[in-house]
């Protein structure tokens, strides 16, 4: 397939750049309306306010000018775009204009932008080309696309969706918990009293953390000299994560460790509670079965709780939940460095219910967790089928048709 500059398309006439306009926020308060007004943020699709005029009714790709140069496709409707922002018109006969985005948006993640290089018309004319494909082919192709798309963000839905029920599960879980016949309790029907951590049922005690562990203490400085290419896990608070209470284990350190009484006191085992002490302060983890060796660093506390009283994955979630984090902004010893130091973290109390009722809430967090890291998988997996399926249309390598006629006859 030939590939064609964008420039020379502009030269032909073929495709036309343009820039918005100076909307400043006194116009859009002075003439309040409904028609959106997009900018060059690269959140909430660039959107910047509305008001009552519209520079444009159709189908059109817009860009930011100022905001990294990223592509948006903007459906058919009444809008107006800033001069910090471009736009992309181009001959319907010739160019299908959601492939024309998708080409433009395929380039713009092999490029950047910055305050010196600004994504202007007259600069992006000359960075970007296309390739040439039969006006029939080109609509297959962002159709194929279009429905990876659709996918995602279908995906992406649900996953914000899932997010709000587990906040709303804990929030129900942690204060109220189960009754025995496995409905969450509430006050018209079941009896509560007041605690430090609030109203709690009259069932739950509230204890201080350091009066439910075994062991409160954090990894030593000095480090450094153990890394190594491979041995034991060493736990940093890049491992912990605020979306839920297991370990990031995508990027490892590993040390190799002296049998010494130091790396003992630092060592972790299944159940235990962490905390992270300095920096981004209380972000939460509970060590699973099954990870082996691993030791934590200075900046994280270990809590070894009595699992006879405690269920560690749900202190785990109570501690990540409001009632803990409540807690742990009170607590910090901000100053001029934010810290915990592990009185501090021994002090924080715990609403615990019986150890049974316990396991029962966990559990109901955990599954709720693995629905949502399961459709995250899903949703990085769309999203390398669609580079693949880009590189390889939008570059003529792998012809559309074929691969229709591919999926088809399965």
């Amino acid at each position: 397939m030939k590939k064609v500059s964008l420039d020379s398309q502009i030269v032909n006439g073929s495709i036309r750049l343009g820039r918005g306009n100076i909307i400043s926020s006194k116009d859009i308060a002075e003439n309040p309306g409904d028609y959106p007004i997009y900018s060059s943020s690269a959140k909430g699709a660039g959107e910047f306010g509305c008001y009552d005029h519209y520079m444009f009714d159709e189908e059109l790709i817009t860009w930011s000018i100022d905001g990294g140069g990223r592509f948006f496709f903007r459906p058919k409707h009444k809008f107006s775009i800033t001069n910090v922002s471009g736009y992309v018109k181009s001959n319907d006969e010739i160019w299908d204009r959601k492939f024309l985005y998708y080409s433009l948006d395929f380039q713009h993640g092999r490029l950047a932008f910055d305050y010196q290089t600004k994504a202007h018309p007259s600069v992006i004319r000359h960075l970007y080309s296309l390739t040439e494909f039969p006006r029939a082919e080109q609509t297959k192709i962002s159709g194929l696309l279009a429905i990876l798309d659709y996918a995602i963000e279908q995906t992406e839905a649900l996953i914000v969706k899932q997010q709000r029920i587990k906040t709303g599960l804990m929030q129900d879980l942690l204060t109220k918990g189960i009754d025995e016949h496995g409905n969450i309790r509430n006050e018209a029907t079941h009896a509560f009293k007041d605690s430090p951590l609030g109203l709690i049922p009259v069932e739950w005690q509230v204890k201080q953390l350091g009066v439910l562990a075994k062991q409160v203490t954090s990894g030593s400085r000095g480090w450094a000299g153990y890394y190594s290419h491979e041995g034991a896990i060493f736990l940093r608070i890049g491992n912990l994560t605020r979306e839920h209470i297991n370990l990031r284990l995508e990027d490892l350190v590993h040390v190799q460790v002296a049998n010494s009484s130091e790396g003992k006191r630092t060592s972790v085992q299944e159940g235990d509670l962490l905390v992270s002490i300095t920096a981004d302060l209380g972000i939460i983890a509970v060590i699973p079965k099954k990870l082996g060796e691993a030791y934590v660093n200075q900046h994280i506390a270990l809590v070894r709780l009595d699992e006879e009283v405690t269920y560690p994955r749900f202190v785990g979630h109570l501690l990540s939940g409001n009632h803990g984090q409540f807690q742990i902004e009170k607590l910090n010893e901000s100053g001029a460095k934010a810290g915990l130091n592990l009185p501090t973290v021994e002090k924080l109390f715990v609403a615990i219910p019986e150890l049974s009722e316990q396991e029962r809430i966990a559990e109901i967090i955990d599954c709720t967790d693995k629905q949502i890291d399961k459709e995250k998988v899903q949703l990085k997996k769309l999203a390398h089928i669609k580079a693949g399926l880009m590189h390889d249309l939008l570059t003529g390598k792998r012809r559309v048709i074929p691969l229709l006629e591919q999926i088809v006859s399965k």
